[in-house]
């Protein structure tokens, strides 16, 4: 049986998710450790059959636990204009936001939750 998942959509982004990920997205107003409700659900799909919205699937959800939240890499904007002395350098970083994807809630109301996979035992290397 294959696992269920959803897509959402947060930040202006779109995320594909199931129940025990972690995903990185854009920053979020809340706290760490708060619950998190993600309503625009735009498809939900598992084993037999797929939920697609039109553009959202009504009283469909994804609830979340914030873990954290952070700044990316830094990203340079370098300004230059030949032969007239034109530099400007600047620095960015965009601030995520950590969320564990919690359950699945379908517009039933039926909860499915992810039995969490067992992971492969790494061979030699580093992370």
């Amino acid at each position: 049986m294959k696992e269920m998942y959803a897509i959402v959509e947060t930040g202006g982004r779109q995320y594909k998710v199931a129940a025990g990920d972690k995903v990185n997205v854009e920053y979020l107003a809340a706290g760490e450790g708060k619950e998190v409700e993600l309503s625009r659900v735009l498809l939900i799909a598992d084993g037999k059959d797929v939920v697609i919205g039109s553009p959202t699937i009504d009283n469909a959800k994804v609830t979340a636990t914030c873990l954290n939240e952070g700044k990316g890499d830094k990203v340079i904007v370098f300004k230059y204009k030949n032969k007239v002395r034109y530099r400007r350098k600047k620095g960015h970083r965009q601030l995520f936001t950590t969320l564990k994807i919690n359950d699945i809630v379908r517009p039933g109301g039926e909860v499915k939750v992810k039995t969490p996979r067992k992971r492969k035992a790494k061979v030699g290397g580093e992370d």
